[in-house]
């Protein structure tokens, strides 16, 4: 009987011995030590660069392909540029965007963006000859419009010097070649330029 109860007994010392055996792990995940957060990592330096450390990338330098050498230098008979044909000859050239000789595609299409031909002042025309009929004393860009010597009196008018005046006129124009100015001055009128 005695034989018995110690067995019983070392049966329960070695299940309690298993219960703290199987305690220990949990024991040991709680005294974990604790990461380090970002803030408390110290920052990495990166390396100086400088002529001392300074490296040529790899491909930067590429052997000169040696041509006429031969079929045995690896490019053949006829140096790779093949039998005939235009891109056999020497001095050939061809440009981005070369066809064989038709119009290129950048020709064919129409363009577009920006230009000055929007902003192209055009004057209407006028010589001193068409300006000698009239009687008017006062010459405007109305009165032309009126007789039928320019289309429209809003777009500007230009006084050329082909032809003589004998009258003195006052004509007012939005610009004046230097002959024409002269020619009026001298038969007593005047030249005035209208700033719009």
């Amino acid at each position: 009987m005695e034989n018995k109860k110690k067995i019983k007994s070392d049966k329960g010392v070695k299940a309690s011995e298993k219960q703290a055996v199987k305690k220990e792990p949990s024991e040991r995940k709680a005294a974990a030590p604790v990461k380090a957060t970002k803030a408390e990592k110290l920052p990495v330096k990166a390396p100086a660069i400088g002529l001392h450390n300074l490296q040529v990338p790899k491909g930067a330098h590429k052997k000169k392909k040696l041509l006429g050498r031969g079929s045995s230098s690896g490019h053949g008979k006829t140096s790779t540029r093949g039998v005939k044909g235009q891109t056999s000859r020497a001095g050939r050239d061809f440009y981005p965007g070369f066809e064989g000789g038709q119009t290129p595609l950048i020709r064919r299409i129409p363009k577009r963006g920006f230009n000055n031909t929007r902003f192209k002042k055009e004057y209407q025309v006028i010589n001193l000859a068409s300006l000698a009929g009239l009687k008017e004393t006062v010459v405007e860009p109305a009165l032309l419009e009126s007789k039928g010597l320019i289309r429209d009196k809003d777009r500007p008018v230009k006084i050329l010097g082909d032809g003589d005046i004998q009258a003195s006129l006052t004509v007012k124009a939005h610009a004046f070649s230097v002959q024409a100015k002269e020619k009026i001055e001298k038969a007593g009128g005047r030249a005035e330029i209208i700033n719009d």
